[in-house]
C-alpha cells in the first residue's frame, strides 16, 4: 500500500513537473501541446502517470464489484496477465506500422478489461464451494457481469464498423478479442445462472453438472470457429498471427476435454444404472455409512462400484461428469469389470490335498555292491540328484591302518532321510490365523519349533558329510602318496590343501619330491594324525546318531 502511494505521488510529480515546464516555455496551450506530444521525455512521464491512472482506477473497481481478493483469484490474474502482457508484446510486431500512442491505449484497455473478466470467472467459480452466498455478492456479480458484456458488444460494434468503412486494420485483432471475450461473459453468466438455480433448491441439483458440461461444450466450439476464423483472416490479410498460438491451442484442449468428458460422463452413468448394484443394507452397516461426495448418511439410493465403495446414485452422476474413477481409490471405472457380488459363481468343487513338497523315497534296493548309494532327496534342496558313485579304489601298496568311515556316512545319510521325510509330512501352515483357536495356535508353534530344529540338524548332517568327504580325500591322497612308483607322481602337487570344516590339517597337499629318508618322516608324522582325526569324525557321528535312534 505505502509503495503503490509512494509511486503515484512521484509519478503526479512529474507530470506536474513536464506540463508546467512546457507551459512556461511557450505560453499557450495549442503550443503547449504539440511541444509534449513532439518531446520523448516529456511522453514518456505521460505514459507512465496514464498507467498510474489505470491502475488507480483498477483497484477502485475491484474495490467496488469483489471487496478483498483471494489468494487463489491473485495468483490466476497474475499468471494470465503475463501471458497477456506477453502476446500483446507479439502483436506489437505484427501492427508495427500501426504502432502509436492510440495503439497503445487501445491494448492498454484490452488487457485491463481482460483482468475483470477472469476476476468475475474466478468468482462465479466459487460459488460452487461458498456454503453462504449473500445479496451483495449477487449485485455486484450481476452488475459486472452487465458492465462487461455492454462493453464488449461495443467494442466489437466499434471494429466492425472500423473494417467495413476502412478496411482491414488493427481493428481486426482487437474484434475478435472483444468477440472471445464477449463468450467468456456470456459462459459465466450461464454457470452463475446454474449455481444460484442450485443455491435456492433444498435438495442437491442432480442435472447441474449436465447444463454445466453442455454449456462448456458450447461455448469452447464458438471459441474455436472464432480463433480459426480469425487465424483464417490474418493469415491472408497480414500475416501469421503467432499471439494467437497459445490461446488458440488452449481453447481446442480445452474442446477436445469437454468433448472426451462428454463421451465418457455418458459411458460411465450408463455402467452405473445397468451393471453396477444397489447397496444393501448389510452393505451400508458394514462401511463408514457416509457419502464422502456429499458428506451425508448414506440410508437408500446408493450404489457399489467395483472396488466396493459405496456413493449416493446423484452424487456419482455429478461425479461422473467430471472425472470417470472412485472418488475413494481413483481407480477407472470404464476400464474396471463386473463387481464381484454381480458375477455368478460355480459351485465349489472339492480341492484334492496338494501332494508333499519332498514325498519320502525308499532306499534304493537295486545298488550294485561296491556302489555308495545316492543323497536323499531335499538333503541338499539348490542340487540336483546325485547318482550312485563308486567310492574310491585303493592303489596296491602298504596302507596306514585306518578305519573306514563309510558306517559313519550312511548313518548320516539315513539320519537325513529321516529329517526329509519327517519335515514332507508336516502340514502346509492355514491360509487365515485368525480363525484358528489358541489350542490350534499353540500346535502350530510347535509344529514350527520341530520343524526348525530338523532343519537345524540337517544342517548339522550337511555338515557332518562334508567333514567325512574331506576324509576320504585325505585317505585318497594318502594311499596315493604312499603307492610304489608314487616318485613320478610326487614330482608335482596333486591338489591344493584341503582343510576340514573348522580345522587346518597339514601335509595334504603341497608334496614335493624328497629324499627317501625325509620321506619316511613325513609319512609317519602325516598318517597318525589322520588316523586320529577320522577316529574322532566316526565317535562324533555314532554320539550324533544314538539320540534319534
Amino acid at each position: 500500500m505505502v509503495r503503490a502511494a509512494l509511486v503515484t505521488a512521484t509519478s503526479l510529480a512529474l507530470t506536474c513537473a513536464v506540463v508546467t515546464h512546457a507551459y512556461y516555455l511557450k505560453h499557450q496551450f495549442y503550443p503547449t501541446v504539440v511541444y509534449l506530444t513532439k518531446s520523448s521525455p516529456s511522453m514518456a512521464v505521460l505514459y507512465i502517470q496514464a498507467f498510474v491512472l489505470v491502475f488507480l482506477l483498477g483497484k477502485f473497481m475491484r474495490k467496488v464489484f469483489f471487496g478483498q481478493l483471494r489468494a487463489a483469484e491473485m495468483e490466476h490474474l497474475i499468471e494470465r496477465s503475463w501471458y497477456a502482457v506477453t502476446e500483446t508484446c507479439l502483436a506489437f510486431t505484427v501492427f508495427r506500422d500501426d504502432f502509436s500512442p492510440r495503439f497503445v491505449a487501445l491494448f492498454t484497455l484490452l488487457l485491463f478489461l481482460k483482468c475483470f473478466h477472469w476476476l468475475a470467472e474466478d468468482r462465479v467459480d466459487f460459488m460452487e464451494r461458498s456454503p453462504n452466498i449473500s445479496w451483495i455478492f449477487h449485485f455486484r456479480v450481476l452488475s459486472l457481469m452487465a458492465l462487461l458484456g455492454v462493453l464488449d458488444f461495443l467494442f466489437v460494434n466499434h471494429a466492425c464498423h472500423s473494417i467495413i468503412t476502412r478496411g482491414a486494420s488493427v481493428q481486426l485483432v482487437f474484434g475478435f478479442e472483444y468477440a472471445i471475450l464477449l463468450t467468456m461473459v456470456l459462459t459465466t453468466f450461464i454457470k452463475y445462472t446454474l449455481h444460484t438455480i442450485d443455491l435456492q433448491s433444498e435438495n442437491p441439483w442432480d442435472n447441474k453438472a449436465v447444463y454445466m458440461l453442455y454449456t462448456e461444450l458450447f461455448t469452447g466450439f464458438i471459441k474455436v470457429l472464432l480463433y480459426m476464423a480469425f487465424m483464417t483472416i490474418m493469415i491472408k490479410v497480414h500475416t501469421f498471427p503467432l499471439f494467437a498460438i497459445r490461446p488458440m491451442y488452449l481453447a481446442m484442449r480445452q474442446f477436445k476435454k469437454a468433448v472426451t468428458d462428454a463421451i465418457m460422463s455418458r459411458r460411465a452413468i450408463r455402467n452405473m444404472n445397468t451393471l453396477y448394484p444397489d447397496a444393501t443394507p448389510e452393505d451400508l452397516q458394514a462401511t463408514d455409512n457416509v457419502c464422502i461426495i456429499c458428506r451425508e448418511e448414506m440410508v437408500t439410493g446408493a450404489k457399489k462400484l467395483p472396488c466396493n465403495h459405496i456413493f449416493h446414485s446423484s452424487c456419482l452422476r455429478s461425479w461422473f461428469q467430471r472425472q470417470q474413477t472412485c472418488p475413494t481409490c481413483r481407480m477407472d471405472v470404464l476400464r474396471a469389470s463386473l463387481p464381484n457380488q454381480t458375477q455368478v459363481q460355480p459351485p465349489a468343487q472339492p480341492v484334492a490335498p496338494p501332494p508333499a513338497a519332498n514325498p519320502p523315497v525308499p532306499p534304493p534296493g537295486n545298488v550294485p555292491p561296491g556302489m555308495m548309494p545316492p543323497f536323499a532327496p531335499g538333503l541338499f534342496p539348490f542340487w540336483g540328484p546325485f547318482p550312485a558313485a563308486a567310492p574310491p579304489v585303493a592303489a596296491p601298496g602298504p596302507q596306514a591302518p585306518t578305519d573306514s568311515p563309510q558306517t559313519g556316512t550312511e548313518g548320516a545319510q539315513s539320519q537325513a532321510a529321516a529329517l526329509t521325510q519327517r519335515l514332507s509330512s508336516m502340514p502346509p501352515p492355514p491360509a487365515s490365523l485368525s480363525s484358528l483357536s489358541e489350542a490350534e495356535l499353540r500346535e502350530l508353534e510347535q509344529e514350527g519349533r520341530r520343524g526348525l530344529e530338523a532343519r537345524l540338524q540337517c544342517l548339522q548332517n550337511i555338515h557332518t558329510l562334508l567333514d567325512a568327504a574331506m576324509l576320504n580325500i585325505h585317505h585318497y591322497l594318502s594311499t596315493v602318496a604312499a603307492a610304489p612308483g608314487g616318485a613320478e607322481t610326487r614330482s608335482a602337487p596333486l591338489l591344493p590343501a584341503l582343510p576340514l570344516a573348522g580345522e587346518s590339517v597339514q601335509g595334504a597337499a603341497g608334496i614335493t619330491t624328497p629324499d627317501s629318508t625325509t620321506e619316511e618322516e613325513a609319512k609317519e608324522d602325516s598318517e597318525p594324525n589322520a588316523a586320529e582325526l577320522r577316529k574322532r569324525r566316526l565317535r562324533k557321528l555314532e554320539t550324533a546318531a544314538q539320540p534319534e535312534q
